[in-house]
C-alpha cells in the first residue's frame, strides 16, 4: 500500500518558517524523494550497513525517524538476533503515520515522541541521523554527538546524512544550482523552489563536510568517512572502534 501523496505545499502559498506539521507530514514522502538527490540509495545502503554492523542483542536508533523510511531500511537489513530499533521524532503527526509504516517491520520497533537531544542512547550498535542534525542549532550539535558516542558499543557506527555547504563560493553556487535544477526536473516550479528555499532559511543550517568530520572526531569517534555525495547532499560513517 502506498502512502505517497504529491507535494504541492508551496504551489499556492508561502510558508514563512518550515515545520514538520500535519501539512508537511501528508506529503513528506513525496517531498523528500523529489528534493533530496540520492535519497533512495541512502535508504538501500542503510540496510547494508545494518546487516554489517548490527550486533547481537543490541539497539539501533533512528533519530528523527519521521515516517519511518530509515527505520524500515534498518529493520530489513538486520541479521543479528535479539536486536530492536528505537525511532525518535518530536512530531506527533509524523509518528502517527510512522506507526502505519513500521507495521511491516520484521524486528521490534519502539517509537518515542521526544526531542532527540533529550534521548539517552544506550547499548547501541547502529545510530542513524538521516538529514536530521541540520535542523539542530550549530552550538548544540557536538553535545548531541557526544551523547551518541558514549551510548554506543565498541564496533558500532553512526550514519550521518546531511545537506552540506561549501567554503568556496563558486563550488557553493554550482551545487545550489544543480540541486535546484534537480528539483525542477522532479516537477517543482521555479516559484515552488524559491518559496521552499526561503521557508528553510535559518531553519535548516548546512555546514561543510570538513566541519562535520571535525565535530565527529571531537565527539570521540575514531574514524570518519564520507561514503556518499550527490551535489550538496552527503552521508558519512563515524566508527567507535
Amino acid at each position: 500500500m502506498s502512502y505517497r501523496k504529491q507535494d504541492n505545499l508551496f504551489e499556492h502559498k508561502y510558508i514563512e518558517a518550515f515545520i514538520f506539521d500535519a501539512e508537511v507530514t501528508r506529503v513528506f514522502e513525496d517531498m523528500i524523494q523529489r528534493s533530496v538527490p540520492g535519497y533512495g540509495l541512502t535508504l538501500q545502503m542503510l540496510a547494508v550497513i545494518a546487516e554489517l554492523y548490527a550486533q547481537k542483542n543490541s539497539k539501533l536508533y533512528d533519530l528523527g525517524c519521521s515516517l519511518g523510511a530509515s527505520t524500515l531500511a534498518l529493520a530489513h537489513g538486520i541479521k543479528a538476533s535479539g536486536c530492536g530499533i528505537i525511532g525518535v521524532d518530536n512530531s506527533a503527526a509524523m509518528l502517527e503515520k510512522c506507526k502505519q509504516h513500521i507495521a511491516q517491520s520484521p524486528v521490534p520497533v519502539v517509537l518515542q515522541e521526544a526531542d532527540i537531544q533529550g534521548v539517552e542512547i544506550s547499548d547501541a550498535s547502529v545510530v542513524v541521523l538521516n538529514f536530521t542534525l541540520q535542523f539542530i542549532a550549530k552550538e548544540e550539535r557536538l553535545n548531541l554527538l557526544q551523547g551518541i558516542y558514549q551510548g554506543m558499543r565498541k564496533g558500532g557506527v553512526l550514519v550521518l546524512s546531511e545537506k552540506v555547504s561549501f567554503a568556496d563560493e563558486f563550488e557553493q553556487q554550482q551545487h545550489v544550482a544543480l540541486h535546484e535544477s534537480f528539483k525542477k526536473a522532479q516537477g517543482y516550479s521555479e516559484l515552488e523552489v524559491s518559496r521552499k528555499r526561503q521557508s528553510l532559511e535559518n531553519v535548516l543550517i548546512p555546514e561543510p563536510i570538513s566541519a562535520h568530520h571535525a565535530r565527529l572526531t571531537a565527539a570521540g569517534f575514531d574514524e570518519v568517512q564520507t561514503w556518499f555525495q550527490c551535489f550538496n547532499f552527503t552521508s558519512m560513517l563515524a566508527y567507535k572502534i
